[in-house]
C-alpha cells in the first residue's frame, strides 16, 4: 500500500519510549502527521477534536478498565485503530474484535513492522466498513421491501386492486409525486392507520 504522507495518525501511549518506537517507524515509513497523546484523560474528547485517520494504541499491561476504555473508544470513532499489548487473552482479542480493533497485535511492537500492520489495519477497516455498508443497505432494502408489500395489501383490500394494479398504482403515484415507492407507501400505511 502506497503511503499517504497527509494521513493523520494519533498514536496513544503513556510509555514515552514506546510512542518514540511507533512515532520513529511511522516517519521512517514516510507518514509525516503524527500525534502523540501521551495521557489517556479525556481521550474521546481530544481524538474528537484532533479527527485522525487512522489511531495507534499502545498498551504495555493493561487492566480490564483500560482495556475497555480503548475499545469503547475505537466504538465511538469509527476509524481504524491498531492497537499493540504486550499480554492478552482469548477473551480481550474476542473483547477486541467486537469493539471494532481493526488490529490487535500481541508482543509486537517494532519500529520496523508499523507500516504493514498500519497498511493492515486500514486495509481491513475499509473492507469490514464496506461490508458493514452493504449489509445496512440490504437491511434498508428489505425493510422498504415488507413496507411496499404491506401498501399493496392495503390497497389491494380497500380498492379491491389485484398485486400487479396496486403496484403499478403506487409507482405511478411515486413517479408523479417525485418521490421514492417506500416513501408513497409508507404514507398510504400512516393513512390506512389514521383511518382505522
Amino acid at each position: 500500500m502506497p503511503v499517504d504522507p497527509g494521513l493523520k495518525i494519533v498514536i496513544v501511549d503513556e510509555s514515552p519510549l514506546r510512542a518514540a518506537i511507533l512515532d520513529e517507524g511511522l516517519r521512517e515509513a514516510g507518514y509525516v502527521n503524527v500525534i502523540c497523546l501521551k495521557e489517556r484523560h479525556n481521550l474521546l474528547a481530544r481524538l474528537h477534536a484532533i479527527d485522525p485517520d487512522v489511531i495507534v494504541i499502545d498498551l504495555e499491561t493493561p487492566s480490564r478498565d483500560v482495556v475497555e476504555q480503548m475499545f469503547q473508544v475505537s466504538r465511538e470513532v469509527k476509524r481504524p485503530v491498531a492497537m499493540f499489548v504486550d499480554q492478552s487473552d482469548s477473551s480481550t482479542i474476542e473483547a477486541a474484535i467486537d469493539a471494532g480493533v481493526s488490529a490487535y497485535i500481541v508482543d509486537g511492537l517494532k519500529k520496523e513492522r508499523v507500516k504493514p500492520i498500519l497498511d493492515m489495519t486500514i486495509s481491513r477497516f475499509r473492507a469490514f466498513a464496506k461490508l458493514r455498508a452493504e449489509l445496512e443497505q440490504t437491511k434498508t432494502q428489505l425493510e422498504e421491501r415488507k413496507t411496499i408489500d404491506r401498501a399493496k395489501g392495503i390497497l389491494m383490500r380497500l380498492k379491491d386492486l389485484d398485486e400487479a394494479t396496486a403496484y403499478a398504482l403506487m409507482r405511478r403515484t411515486a413517479m408523479n409525486e417525485k418521490k421514492r415507492l417506500a416513501d408513497i407507501a409508507q404514507s398510504i400505511i400512516t393513512a390506512a392507520e389514521m383511518l382505522k
